[in-house]
């Protein structure tokens, strides 16, 4: 069983005075591993501020799992020794791939979702955890456009990796929304179709309606139609940890902080009901 961390938020430049000077006001905050592998200075002295009061994670963006590129094995191993440095319970990075050709498009394009790419994930996701020497959790992406090759629905795929790789995985909620919503399918069937023991953290964050799509842009507080994904959720994996991201338009610490005492309070809602 994965360890509940509580309910927390992303780690952005914004906040690091307040960081500094107070420490955390939640028990988890996610780092986005690339914003602080290999770095000293602020970076170092924020996390190890926080760290002081809360669980830190970490949420890779440039693994490329999906790619064929070779893994960058030199970039995991400093990964194992920052996760081993703070105790990291959690690493995660995304189900899509990022570079081609030694290129990297410094985006999260999406797969397709076949019984060869499953194979091909397998293998290298069981390469990446013996590398890191902890299970890795796979974030469902967001996504705007579909392979015509693709085979096998998104959350079949995720399960069936989980299985076959011993992996995790990190729901991201307001992820199936907006991919629902682009490609309609039901956002209920997706979360219950997810195997309940393999869902180690769970994202909640904002997104924009643009010309009759949803755009995942981590700008705004959660939505109500996340907030009602996020209650199926906790239904069914229990309240496991929770991050908000907000990467544009940043507000406040406190408007931050109160978004994931939301998230809380929505959980144990959720967690006392059905214990009743």
């Amino acid at each position: 069983m994965t360890p509940r961390l509580g309910h927390g938020f992303g780690l952005r430049t914004k906040h690091y005075p307040d960081l500094l000077s107070g420490g955390a006001p939640v028990p988890c905050v996610e780092a986005i591993t690339e914003n602080v592998l290999g770095r000293g200075g602020r970076p170092a002295a924020v996390l190890e501020r926080v760290r002081r009061d809360a669980e830190i994670v970490l949420h890779g963006v440039s693994l490329s799992i999906g790619g064929t590129d070779p893994l960058p094995e030199t970039y995991l191993d400093a990964l194992r020794e920052l996760a081993d440095r703070f105790e990291v319970k959690v690493v995660s990075d995304h189900l899509c791939f990022g570079t081609f050709g030694g290129h990297h498009g410094h985006d999260l394009w999406p797969m397709p979702y076949t019984e060869e790419a499953l194979d091909h994930l397998v293998e290298r996701v069981l390469r990446v955890q013996d590398r890191l020497g902890r299970r890795i959790a796979l974030e469902n992406p967001s996504s705007y456009v579909a392979w015509t090759a693709s085979s096998i629905p998104e959350h079949e795929l995720l399960a069936a990796l989980a299985l076959r790789a011993d992996c995790l995985l990190l729901l991201d909620v307001n992820n199936v929304v907006v991919s629902a919503h682009n490609h309609g399918f039901d956002a209920r069937a997706y979360v219950e179709a997810i195997p309940a023991s393999r869902v180690a953290q769970i994202h909640l964050a904002g997104h924009s309606v643009r010309d009759g799509y949803l755009f995942d842009d981590h700008g705004s507080r959660v939505p109500q139609g996340v907030w009602e994904l996020y209650e199926l959720a906790v239904d069914r994996f229990g309240d496991v940890t929770t991050i908000v991201e907000w990467d544009e338009n940043v507000p406040s610490l406190a408007e931050l902080t109160a978004e994931a005492s939301m998230a809380r309070v929505v959980a144990a809602r959720r967690t006392r009901g059905a214990a009743a």
